[in-house]
């Protein structure tokens, strides 16, 4: 029996660790396709770490050729391959994949998974408590995980390849745009509260421009052209949970976009620029400077600062008017009464896709769902009154 080796503290190497002469070590391996491979790490302890690694890559190669991976660690390997995703998007992966970390479905063999199975597992999320949105988000991460393992002939097929509404039942609630007579109630509210007033001109952009919030958070005043009297569109600002800021593209492609000033919005802006208090610090995030909206202690607003004024605001008006209702509002709220006021007005579908940065016409066409009985009718007299001469000729 030949003695085993060991380093200069004597300690006994693993097969294919070996100590070097300069005292540092290498682990020699063989990669699945047969080839010859080695490591280096100055320390032993070091060394066995990526030791471990490449031995739990084999490993886990070798389960997902056969199908024996869990749930969780197809989700793991689906995930890392998706390098140069925007910031949001692996914010929805992480929430995804910690779900399914709490759930006994993750750790399922995924070659024991069948189309019965995950139907009844969605199921479970509904019943649990789990809105339509947040399952959707969660199927939206695992099927194509799936889908994955399928293509590469690890599965026979995918299990999550049927229709969610069949499932389960979409219980969330429609976005519905305010009336008119809603919206001037609410804006006349904010502009003549002692409190909410100061923040009138950044409600105005909303309603009037359409933009999402964080694309407001993002403007500067090098986006503005008050000669042409419109807005370009290129970015949004967003904060991550630990308070950095970070810009990011546009949503779409589509996103960026020149948006026409109204009035009011060429008047609010101008007014948002005369009270902008000037910081201790002009912050530069990510190349751009001179944020429009900054809070009390002069840091650039991102969405949470506007969604509280309008949470905050509804929930004063509720109180001082429990007689006059209005529906929950929030900035995406008015970003749909804007687009729904657009329809309504007539505006042709290219352009209000274009003003509303949709890359799909399709997502554009849903407002129209929310066109009012009253621009119908008008639409359908207008119509006919171009037809009823004709008719009339025809009847004569």
């Amino acid at each position: 029996m030949s003695a085993k080796r060991k380093d200069k503290k004597g300690r006994v190497l693993r097969t294919g660790e070996s100590q070097r002469k300069d005292l540092t070590y290498q682990y020699r391996y063989q990669d699945v396709t047969g080839k010859r491979r080695t490591v280096y790490a100055p320390t032993l302890e070091e060394l066995r770490v990526k030791e471990d690694e490449i031995n739990k890559a084999q490993d886990s190669g070798v389960d997902y050729n056969a199908g024996n991976v869990t749930v969780i660690e197809l989700l793991e390997r689906y995930i890392s391959l998706k390098q140069g995703v925007r910031n949001a998007t692996k914010v929805g992966y992480n929430f995804v994949y910690n779900l399914v970390k709490k759930e006994d479905f993750g750790y399922r063999k995924i070659r024991d998974i069948k189309i019965s199975d995950a139907k009844l597992w969605l199921m479970k999320l509904q019943k649990d408590g789990r809105g339509y949105s947040t399952i959707t988000s969660v199927r939206g991460v695992v099927k194509p995980a799936f889908q994955m393992a399928f293509e590469e002939d690890i599965l026979p097929k995918n299990p999550f390849e049927f229709k969610l509404s069949d499932v389960v039942k979409n219980d969330s609630q429609k976005r519905i745009a305010l009336t008119q007579e809603q919206t001037d109630i609410f804006m006349t509210f904010i502009k003549e509260d002692k409190h909410f007033s100061c923040y009138y001109d950044e409600f105005v952009v909303l309603l009037e421009t359409g933009m999402r919030v964080s694309e407001l958070c993002g403007l500067t005043k090098q986006q503005l052209d008050f000669e042409k009297r419109r807005i370009w569109v290129d970015h949004q600002l967003v904060r991550k949970p630990d308070c950095t800021y970070y810009v990011e593209k546009t949503k779409t492609e589509s996103g960026c976009r020149f948006i026409p000033m109204t009035d009011n919005v060429y008047k609010a802006l101008k007014s948002i620029i005369a009270n902008r208090k000037k910081p201790s610090k002009e912050w530069i995030i990510d190349g751009y400077s001179g944020f429009l909206l900054l809070d009390k202690n002069g840091n650039p607003k991102v969405a949470m600062h506007l969604e509280h004024h309008f949470q905050w605001a509804l929930k004063k008006y509720r109180k001082l008017h429990p007689d006059k209702p209005l529906p929950k509002i929030t900035p995406h709220v008015f970003r749909h009464t804007f687009c729904t006021n657009m329809a309504n007005a007539g505006m042709d579908l290219k352009s209000l896709q274009y003003l509303m940065g949709h890359s799909d016409a399709g997502v554009t066409m849903n407002v129209y769902t929310h066109a009012s009985y009253d621009h119908a009718e008008q639409s359908m007299q207008k119509i006919l009154q171009f037809q009823l001469p004709e008719k009339a000729l025809k009847s004569g």
